[in-house]
């Protein structure tokens, strides 16, 4: 089903047309948006200007968020690893201990 939703960017009307729904189509339009306000704060630059120093900018977070959630997946892989070897090193005290308590008797 596509959805559809009018949202403002820099000032300027767009009729969006996707197949997110509404509310999540008016928070990416605002996130741009922002990040236009943001670089037009910064200095006098034209809007063309400011909307490609702004798609940098979004870029920019893009490819940063990607390599932290690569550094994460790898964390997470190292723990799971490491909880196996554990698993595997409590399994093997756990039978030694069974071993022992049977050489008691």
């Amino acid at each position: 089903m596509q959805n559809k939703v009018t949202v403002t960017i820099d000032g300027q009307e767009y009729n969006l047309v996707a197949s997110e729904d509404a509310a999540y189509m008016k928070k990416v339009a605002d996130r741009v948006d922002q990040k236009i306000r943001e670089v037009k704060e910064g200095g006098k630059v034209s809007s063309a200007d400011a909307a490609v120093l702004a798609a940098l900018n979004v870029a920019d977070e893009y490819f940063k968020s990607l390599d932290a959630a690569e550094a994460l997946r790898a964390q997470i892989k190292e723990y799971l690893e490491e909880s196996a070897a554990l698993k595997l090193e409590l399994s093997k005290a756990r039978q030694e201990i069974f071993k022992l308590q049977n050489q008691k008797k």
